[in-house]
Parts: structure tokens; C-alpha cells; sequence
């Protein structure tokens, strides 16, 4: 696997880069433009002088400017209130994330926060890009959102643990799809040097790049070599590689990282292992102190930063791991916030420290943008927050990782369908309420008295037949809205168990579909005489599945089906995602998951 910051093939191998915002809050009231924490004595920036022969760092008083006179309480005190320039580099899109996630109150304070915010240019988004998302009859629609960590060397950041050289990557790449309800959310980590294909990009000078079809995935933030990065060019790449359309993209350097952990007064995390200091710069002779304590225990500042970047020491000292304890990391401090409570009080130190090194798609370019795509996404619980680490495996060639396509695509699959990784529904759009237990029969013994218990009644046979056992996940294959929601109502009212209601991938399905798994083609065909007309047919999921054509919307009330519809037209592959493997869903970690669990993979260390 690639090394850690400086280290490896996705540090030194790829292109250079980098991305700094100016102002960004150093202090724990998250006030703009105060200092930042410096590299810790012995730390990685110190090797790398000595061995090179440069002069260490001026003592913190000459740095100031402030003469190294004699001591004094007085001098302790001013000493003590002197930020020590003690930061490392860091993934710090965590905390504007969650700002984002969680500022659902308290909407004055971003009025303050519009200078920090800074946008990339529009027309660097690719033009030929993924449909937007559909909204369901009640006007909801997923939202997806790319969390990109900078990891700048450029202006002086060499000095903060980053390298001695320009530019800027993305250390850390998140997208987060949020679903139609609003209520559920999953957060995919994609691996900083797994290797896709990085399209034509915008650069500095007006001109597009070529193109590569097989790059490290960190190289597209660094195409133009600027030290603003390439946000566009992330989320174009990010686009080609998963089919989704990104609506927003939010960038976080660094800087900003170790006063937004000290003004939430600290983040718990937990370490199956004491970390030494060599686990965090290799290059030192000896193992050093202990750092960072086995167990549970509250990190802020520098010992934060510490956690987010460490690498070795741990597991098998790979980036998998390091993504797991950035979920981990992003997960409490969501909590934290949450529990201290969505208040000015909290969350002003929090947005001053995280806008301060913001830079977002034009679409979230004020603080009003912010608080509004913040207020949508309140209701969002910690246990509906989950997050994956995409499909991969490690390459045989070099240290890098491939992402293992055929299950990366089930996952894009499911979150197009707007299905929860455990396949449930999570769109606006739902079914109808099954009808009281107190209410009459539907249907009597020689007589039906709607098109659904016709239908039922000459599916089953007899209108005692037991089909509630038949559970229907429901799609709607058309563009007419609400017609999933009718399907699913005419499929309760028929007694069966209509248990999910979605959107297909596709919808120009001009004939109703019912497909089945293994076993199921009797049910399916007692299914499919509620939409008389439908074609039955072998299925990829196990069940039963309805996906709605035109056929379906013309005869409940929309346009009807275009004169070329027939069953022969509709399309021959099946819109509904497969099942993802188990192995994903018992991986994936939810935002309110013990903290001590999932933060490190494979063994070492």
C-alpha cells in the first residue's frame, strides 16, 4: 500500500499538487486567521532536516518576534497563551461534513461565515455527466455530496508534515449519498491509490488534459499542479467511476483540523495498541514515548491529528485501515456534536474553523446555500448514518489496489435505486397502508368489487388464498410520477406484502415487468394478474419484483404508452440492483457504533 503522507506511490509517484486556504481559524474559539500548531519536536518535519542538513526550526519566541528574554510569571502567562505551531497534516473534511449533516439550527451564524467560503469554477464540471436523480411524487430526491480531504504542501506546508514539494491531492475522498427520505445516509470512502480512469479535466490555463485510463485515483485533484488543487477534476473522476451524479463537492485542507477538535472540547476514540512516536515518523532511531494509549480515551489538537493520519503501528499498516479510523473519527465527533447540542455556542468555534478552509461547487457557495442544504439534511440519525469502504483488492504489480468493479457496481447500483446497503427503502415515495383488520373483506366468494381483488381473486383462486406471505418489491420504470406508490397500493389491497418502493435506473420501460428468483415463478404469475398485460419473466433478485411501465401509468390516470409500446419493447435487463454481499454490510459502520470497534484491518503492527 501507498505510504504515509510523503511515503509511496500515492504520495511520491503521482502528480504534484496542492490546495491551501488562507485564514484558516488556528485557535479553540475558531477565530479566522489565528495560528496553527506546528510540527512536534522529533516529528517527521525535523527528520527530514536533519537529513538534509537544514538548520531546525527558530524557537517559538524568535518565530513571533518576540525577544527570548528572561521568564517570569508574566512571560508563562503570555507563553501560555501563545499557540504552539505544532499541526501535522490532516484530513479535516470530517468536521465540515458534519457541520453540514448537523446544522440544522441556528442558521444566523452562517451570515458571519460567507468571506470564508470559497467556490471552484463551474465550467471545470464535465459536460457529459450522469442524469440528475428523479424526484418522487411528494418532490423528494436523493442528494449526493463529495467530501474531499486536500492534503496541500504548497506555501510553507512542508513544514506541517507534508513534504518538500508543491502541489496538492485528495488524501481522502468520501461521497455521500443521502436518500430521498432524508433520514438515511452512507457515506463510500474511495481509496486514495486505487487505480481508475481519470477523464479530460480543465486546466489552469483554459485548455483540457488528455485524459489517463489507469492513474492513481489522489493524481485527479492534482491535474494542473496548482496549489488549489482540482476539485472539478475529483468530481468528474468520481463521476465516470460510479455513474452518479454529484451535486455538491466540498474541500477541507488541513489547517483548520486541530481548532475544530478543541472546540467541540475533544472527540473520543479508542487504539487496540499504544502508538509510539516512530509509528508516526518512521524515520526516527527508536520507538520514542507513547503517543497515542491503548483504549478508549479523548483526543484533541495534535493528538487528533495524530490519530487521523497514522498508518503504522497498527493492523497491517495499509490505507484500509486508516479509512476505517477516519470513519471512526468522523462518526464520533457527529455525535459529539450532537450531543453537545445544535446551538451558536457550539457550532460557531466548529463553521469559523471549518469555512475557513472551505471550498465548495458553486451550488453551496454562501453561508445561506450551506444553512439551507444543512436544514434539508437534519433529520438524518446516527444510526442511519453508515459508512463503506468501496469494493477493492490489493494489486499483485505494485502497492496500490484495484477496485473490484462487478461489486462496486451492485453498490452504485443500490444507491441509484436508492436502496440501504441491507436493501431496504429509503425514498420519499412509499407504499400505502395495508387496509384495517376491522375493515370488510375485499372480495366475496363469486364477486370482486375492484380491479385489484379481480385480480387477486383469479390469481389465488379463491379469495381466502393466503398471499400476505408474497412480499413484492415494487420499482417504477416510467417517468410519470407516483405510479410505484399506486402499484404498491393496488399490491396491499390484493393482500399481498408490498415491502419496498423505488425508482428504476431506467425509466423507459414502456411494459409492466414482474421478475422472480429461484422458485418464485408461481408467485410471480399470481403477481402479475394485477397488472394485466405485464410480462413475466427470470429475475436477478431472489423474490418477486414489479417494475411499471407506461402500459401501467396510462391506464391510472398518465400520458398513455407511445404507439411502438408492447411487451417486445420493453428492455430485456433488469433495472432492480442485485443484493451486495454480506461481507459489505457487515463491515459498514454506523455513526453510532461502539467506538472501539472497526478502526484497524488486517493484522501486524
Amino acid at each position: 500500500m501507498s505510504g504515509q503522507w510523503g511515503e509511496g506511490p500515492a504520495r511520491g509517484d503521482d502528480a504534484p499538487g496542492a490546495f491551501t486556504a488562507d485564514g484558516a481559524a488556528g485557535g479553540a474559539s475558531g477565530t479566522p486567521g489565528a495560528p496553527v500548531p506546528g510540527p512536534r519536536p522529533g516529528g517527521r518535519a525535523e527528520a527530514r532536516r536533519a537529513a538534509q542538513g537544514k538548520p531546525g526550526p527558530a524557537p517559538a519566541q524568535a518565530q513571533a518576534g518576540t525577544p527570548a528574554a528572561g521568564g517570569g510569571r508574566a512571560a508563562a502567562r503570555a507563553a501560555a497563551r501563545r499557540p504552539k505551531r505544532n499541526v501535522k497534516k490532516i484530513v479535516a473534511w470530517s468536521a465540515a461534513g458534519v457541520l453540514v449533516l448537523l446544522a440544522g439550527t441556528g442558521g444566523l451564524i452562517y451570515y458571519q461565515l460567507n468571506g470564508n467560503i470559497k467556490s471552484f469554477d463551474a465550467d471545470a464540471i464535465a459536460k457529459d455527466r450522469p442524469p440528475e436523480a428523479q424526484a418522487d411524487a411528494d418532490g423528494n430526491k436523493p442528494v449526493n455530496l463529495l467530501l474531499i480531504g486536500s492534503d496541500s504542501r504548497g506555501k510553507n506546508n512542508s513544514d506541517l508534515g507534508g513534504g518538500d514539494d508543491g502541489g496538492a491531492r485528495s488524501d481522502t475522498t468520501i461521497l455521500l449519498h443521502v436518500y430521498a427520505d432524508h433520514k438515511h445516509a452512507v457515506g463510500i470512502s474511495i481509496p486514495r491509490n486505487a487505480m481508475v480512469a481519470i477523464p479530460s479535466c480543465k486546466l489552469p490555463n483554459g485548455k483540457w488534459s488528455k485524459g489517463s485510463n489507469s492513474e492513481l485515483f489522489n493524481a485527479a485533484f492534482s491535474v494542473g499542479g496548482t496549489d488549489e488543487g482540482n476539485p472539478a477534476c475529483t468530481q468528474n473522476t468520481v463521476e465516470k467511476l460510479t455513474g452518479i451524479r454529484v451535486d455538491h463537492t466540498m474541500v477541507v485542507d488541513f489547517q483548520g483540523f486541530a481548532a475544530m477538535t478543541k472546540a467541540v472540547d475533544g472527540v473520543d476514540i479508542c487504539l487496540p495498541e499504544d502508538i509510539h512516536e516512530k509509528d508516526l515518523n518512521d524515520k526516527l532511531p527508536a520507538k520514542g514515548a507513547v503517543v497515542l494509549k491503548k483504549g478508549p480515551q479523548k483526543v484533541q489538537g495534535q493528538q487528533a491529528l495524530d490519530y487521523v493520519r497514522l498508518r503504522h503501528g497498527i493492523g497491517d499498516g495499509s490505507d484500509i485501515g486508516r479509512m476505517k479510523r477516519q470513519q471512526a473519527f468522523i462518526s464520533s465527533l457527529a455525535a459529539k456534536i450532537k450531543k453537545q447540542g445544535l446551538n451558536p455556542t457550539t457550532l460557531l468555534p466548529l463553521a469559523n474553523a471549518a469555512t475557513s478552509s472551505l471550498t465548495v461547487d458553486p451550488g453551496l457557495d454562501s453561508a445561506d446555500k450551506l444553512m439551507s442544504f444543512g436544514l434539508s439534511l437534519r433529520n438524518i440519525d446516527l444510526h442511519d448514518l453508515k459508512f463503506v469502504t468501496l469494493p477493492w483488492r490489493f494489486r499483485t504489480v505494485d502497492k496500490n489496489i484495484d477496485i473490484d468493479a462487478a461489486v462496486a457496481k451492485k453498490l452504485w447500483d443500490t444507491l441509484k435505486a436508492d436502496q440501504t446497503i441491507d436493501g431496504q427503502n429509503a425514498t420519499g415515495e412509499q407504499p400505502a397502508e395495508a387496509p384495517s383488520p376491522t375493515a370488510p373483506p375485499a372480495v366475496a366468494a363469486t364477486t370482486a368489487t375492484t380491479p385489484a381483488a379481480a385480480a387477486h381473486a383469479a390469481a389465488a383462486g379463491s379469495p381466502l388464498a393466503d398471499t400476505k406471505n408474497i412480499k413484492v418489491s415494487v420499482y417504477t420504470g416510467t417517468s410519470a410520477t407516483g405510479m410505484a406508490g399506486k402499484a404498491a397500493e393496488q399490491l396491499t389491497a390484493a393482500k399481498f406484502t408490498a415491502t419496498a418502493v423505488g425508482r428504476a435506473d431506467n425509466l423507459k420501460y414502456t411494459t409492466t415487468m414482474v421478475q422472480y428468483g429461484s422458485g418464485q415463478k408461481a408467485n410471480a404469475e399470481k403477481v402479475a394478474a394485477v397488472f394485466p398485460g405485464a410480462v413475466v419473466e427470470p429475475g436477478t433478485s431472489a423474490g418477486v419484483t414489479v417494475i411499471v411501465g407506461k402500459d401501467f401509468a396510462a391506464a391510472n390516470g398518465a400520458a398513455a404508452p407511445g404507439a411502438s409500446g408492447s411487451a417486445s419493447a420493453a428492455p430485456s435487463a433488469p433495472a432492480v440492483p442485485q443484493p451486495l454481499p454480506s461481507s459489505i454490510v457487515a463491515d459498514a459502520r454506523s455513526a453510532d457504533d461502539n467506538i472501539c470497534d472497526n478502526t484497524t484491518y488486517g493484522s501486524g503492527g
